[in-house]
């Protein structure tokens, strides 16, 4: 079984969230209204970039929790286009013991202008691709 957690202020990375868990049978539930992490089954968590940092509240969630010998699939989204906030969770991560399998990055809308449309029905299937890679490793 597999949980996807993440956390979005502008939809993106929920948008991302809800095409894995429709990908896997799954549930996409934001860290907000998280206190623990699930107990079993590969996890996918994702965010967006805030200055390029992942979302506090992801961030907190990573630190109140332990992941030791947890597999987990990291995704993000950003405006920039850089994709930092996964490579921040996923050190966060480690240090808490979890053993990250995979990751994936798509620009997301920001701002007025900025990727408008994104993310969009290529990312969609890409993420969708992801997420069936991933649970074979989960």
């Amino acid at each position: 079984m597999a949980h996807v957690l993440y956390y979005s202020m502008t939809g993106n990375t929920k948008k991302i969230a809800a095409a894995i868990a429709e990908e896997l049978g799954a549930g996409a539930v934001s860290v907000k209204a998280l206190a623990r992490v699930p107990e079993e089954g590969l996890l996918f968590m994702g965010t967006g970039s805030y200055g390029d940092k992942p979302g506090e509240e992801m961030m907190k969630f990573i630190e109140n929790n332990t992941f030791t010998g947890r597999k987990i699939a990291l995704f993000g989204t950003s405006g920039s286009g850089q994709g930092k906030e996964v490579q921040v969770m996923a050190e966060a991560l480690k240090r808490k013991g979890a053993i990250i399998i995979g990751s994936y990055y798509c620009k997301g809308k920001a701002f007025v202008v900025v990727n408008i449309g994104r993310p969009c029905k290529d990312d969609i299937t890409a993420v969708r691709l992801f997420a069936r890679e991933m649970a074979k490793l989960g």
